[in-house]
């Protein structure tokens, strides 16, 4: 079972703010199915990063904590620092690719030269 790295580090940010949520309130903060996630809670809890606690909340009714553990904590860190870089690197491409729309829409605002697109375009620089 593999995840990707946005599922993977929502899901262990998630665990580690809320470790007492039930499968429901973790699938509807991700915006996934029940199903889904407890698909994605065995592929991390196979790997070691998360621990299931039992505990009865209320007569008849058990609670199931989930909580990281220490490789859990080392394997959320890593998947920060690659998720941080996927989002940098996105960030940087989508400047590029809004000063070339700038520059784009200045010539076709302005085809003989002029640029000054302030009340039409954003500025991205």
């Amino acid at each position: 079972m593999t995840l990707d790295d946005a599922t993977r580090y929502q899901l262990l940010k998630l665990i580690e703010a809320h470790p007492d949520y039930s499968q429901r309130e973790i699938a509807a903060a991700m915006g996934v199915s029940v199903g889904k996630l407890n698909y994605c809670l065995k592929a991390i809890v196979h790997k070691g990063w998360v621990k299931m606690g039992k505990f009865r909340s209320k007569p008849g009714k058990r609670s199931y904590p989930y909580l990281l553990t220490p490789q859990g904590i080392e394997e959320k860190a890593r998947v920060t620092v690659r998720f941080l870089q996927h989002k940098m690197d996105e960030y940087e491409n989508l400047k590029i690719e809004l000063k070339r729309l700038h520059a784009e829409a200045a010539e076709e605002v302005f085809p003989t030269g002029g640029t000054d697109l302030s009340g039409v375009v954003v500025d991205v620089s």
